[in-house]
């Protein structure tokens, strides 16, 4: 087999801008799911029956479709829906903001619901309307608890990433398919791309790991 590594090195310029766009994808992606997962908790706690319709409706539809058809939608659909033609960057962003903020939806609402129904009546009790007692004394908290879980959608969110390849946008799975297919260079570039993605996920994987162990809720130990 004739194997040639140096392809790895000659397109190093390529392949750290993909692994950018990858990183980028990921934090603006993130930084928006988690005002929106938020926004559609509270929609669905809400005790107006639009309000919670409109956030079911929108968690359950793209809650269950997958990633890649959701990917697609927004690129062919939503265009000649909206009679607007986005980049494909932005395209890739609508998508994985929509899907992963229908998650972060659940997280939130179950971090919320997680809290004793105690504390709302205490801090009602104490002259607090609905709404300070919701993000003064519950969302503080359940802030804390869903935190290991946020930090992991973190990782699956910066793997599915690559699944935007498949609108042409730059991220890195995207650029080593292209430099495949430029050099036909099949298994180094396979390797290379795993590679980064192991280097790249690896430390966000421990991070997660320590958040998990520092936030993560503990059940209190009996002594008989």
């Amino acid at each position: 087999m004739n194997l040639d590594w140096g392809i790895i090195w000659d397109s190093r310029q390529v392949l750290l801008q993909g692994a950018a766009m990858t990183v980028m994808l990921t934090v603006v992606t993130m930084a928006l799911a988690v005002p929106g997962g938020m926004v559609l908790a509270l929609m669905r706690l809400s005790s107006n029956r639009v309000a919670n319709g409109v956030a079911v409706a929108i968690v359950e539809f793209f809650r269950n479709l997958p990633l890649i058809l959701v990917i697609y939608w927004a690129f062919y659909v939503m265009p000649m829906a909206l009679d607007v033609q986005f980049s494909a960057v932005t395209t890739a962003l609508v998508a994985l903001v929509l899907n992963v903020s229908a998650y972060n939806s659940e997280t939130f609402r179950a971090g919320i619901n997680s809290i004793r129904k105690g504390q709302m009546e205490a801090a009602l009790a104490m002259g607090m309307s609905r709404r300070q007692a919701m993000f003064k004394v519950l969302v503080p908290q359940a802030a804390r608890r869903i935190l290991p879980v946020l930090a992991s959608t973190w990782i699956s969110l910066f793997k599915d990433t690559s699944l935007v390849s498949v609108i042409a946008v730059s991220e890195l799975a995207y650029a080593s398919m292209q430099v495949r297919a430029q050099s036909f260079r099949v298994l180094e570039m396979l390797t290379a791309m795993a590679v980064i993605y192991w280097l790249m996920g690896y430390p966000q994987a421990k991070l997660v790991d320590w958040i998990h162990r520092k936030y993560g809720v503990k059940e209190p130990e009996f002594i008989e």
